[in-house]
């Protein structure tokens, strides 16, 4: 029970506010051993096993519908069809375009939510058929994030079949804009608007395998345009170059030496220019990904970056004698928090606690996912993997092998009702 000090009446509902929802988002560990010897407990662990060609089925079905940046909706409705096909209460759309359904519990608190995101990497163009070759399914997205889409689902139907009922209640979403330049935008709506100040705990299940990712790796992201004079090339042969400009930076970031602990990296994931093999390009520009789990070192990272940019401009005028002829912009294009869910919170013990109980191995991660944005709002939250296994992410050829899928399914399925308390 959490203690309330007596207070004058004009103040005791402000305070009486403060501690409901402090004792609402309760992050004492659940002692999930116990948990797993109850009747529907185990008849949940049971439906989700048995079904789990159907979750594949899912998973095949949703990887199929294309779901490119900014435009997840068609597979969104197929999510709000499902959602609907489970029983799940009050399903709707919110203003990002994310997918929610409610499961109440015995009470509207505490709330978990359990979230999967519905967007890939992959432009609308991508072929999305998926091929299938004994237990490995190959194709755009198919273990991030068609698995984590078919595995929330699974867990609607498990505790659906298993007539589980939940002391807290459940809130179910298929969420926008994870990806790239997506910026995390559909999970920063649900808890800056669609449930703000409703949310206790968290575990978004994303990708292959079977990992808990406690770390929110944080990420700083820049679309860089420089700009020129452009010219001829061979009659203003001389002029300095944009594209020249964005080499010598990229050359500078990929010779950059980065500390072993706390951990970083950087990427340079786009670039474009330019109008003609045969003209000195007037403009150019790349998308660049710096990423640390250290606030700090990715700040330290971002400075570094942003310096060799500019030496790299000046370097470029100082080579044709030719000042302030290239030009740079810098625009950032994602920012996504650092943070740390600690080893011993109650949602990381639940959770270990959970893969014991089943008898599986799940080691602690670090990642970048959905769950940056509840771990910075200091809200108690997670990401985990959705079993088998998966190669070759972010890639047209992307592989799953359902091979210890169910495992995925089972762990989900038990932290759901742990965490739901």
């Amino acid at each position: 029970m959490i203690g309330c000090r007596r207070l004058a009446p004009h103040a005791l509902s402000i305070v009486l506010c403060a501690c409901l929802a402090a004792a609402a988002r309760d992050d004492s560990p659940v002692d999930v051993a116990a948990l797993i010897t109850r009747a529907d407990v185990r008849a949940a662990l049971d439906a989700a096993s048995a079904r789990a060609a159907e979750t594949t089925a899912d998973q095949i079905r949703f990887c199929e519908i294309p779901a490119p940046p900014f435009k997840e909706q068609a597979r969104a409705a197929a999510l709000a069809q499902a959602f609907r096909a489970l029983d799940l209460s009050n399903v709707r759309g919110d203003k990002a375009g994310n997918v929610l359904g409610d499961r109440p519990g015995r009470s509207d608190r505490p709330r978990l939510v359990l979230a999967a995101h519905l967007d890939t990497v992959f432009p609308q163009t991508t072929p999305t058929r998926v091929i299938r070759n004994g237990s490995t399914l190959r194709g755009p997205g198919i273990g991030d994030n068609c698995r984590g889409l078919a595995v929330l689902v699974s867990v609607a139907r498990a505790l659906r079949d298993a007539k589980v009922q939940t002391g807290g209640s459940l809130t179910f979403v298929a969420d926008v804009g994870e990806e790239g330049l997506g910026d995390l935008r559909g999970i920063r709506e649900v808890f800056d608007k669609t449930l703000k100040d409703r949310v206790d705990a968290f575990v978004a299940i994303d990708g292959a395998g079977m990992y808990l990712a406690n770390v929110a790796v944080g990420s700083r992201r820049y679309r860089v345009t420089f700009k020129g004079p452009g010219g001829h090339a061979f009659a203003d042969f001389g002029t300095a170059s944009p594209i020249y400009a964005m080499g010598r930076a990229i050359e500078k970031l990929s010779s950059t030496q980065l500390p072993r602990q706390p951990t970083a990296t950087f990427n340079v994931g786009r670039v474009g220019g330019g109008t003609s093999v045969n003209a000195i390009a007037a403009e150019s520009w790349m998308e660049v990904d710096l990423r640390s789990p250290d606030q700090a070192t990715l700040a330290a990272l971002d400075a570094s970056f942003r310096s060799l940019v500019d030496q790299a401009v000046s370097e470029e005028n100082a080579r044709w004698n030719t000042p302030r002829a290239v030009t740079v912009e810098m625009s950032v294009v994602g920012d996504r928090p650092a943070g740390l869910t600690p080893p011993e919170s109650g949602i990381v013990r639940t959770a270990l606690g959970a893969a014991r109980a089943l008898h599986l191995t799940v080691p602690l991660a670090e990642s970048s996912t959905d769950a940056n944005v509840p771990t910075q709002l200091k809200i108690p939250a997670i990401a985990i993997g959705a079993g088998g296994s998966g190669a070759r992410a972010h890639t047209p050829n992307e592989t799953f092998d359902t091979v210890k899928g169910a495992d995925g399914i089972g762990f989900a399925v038990l932290l759901a009702i742990a965490l739901s308390r």
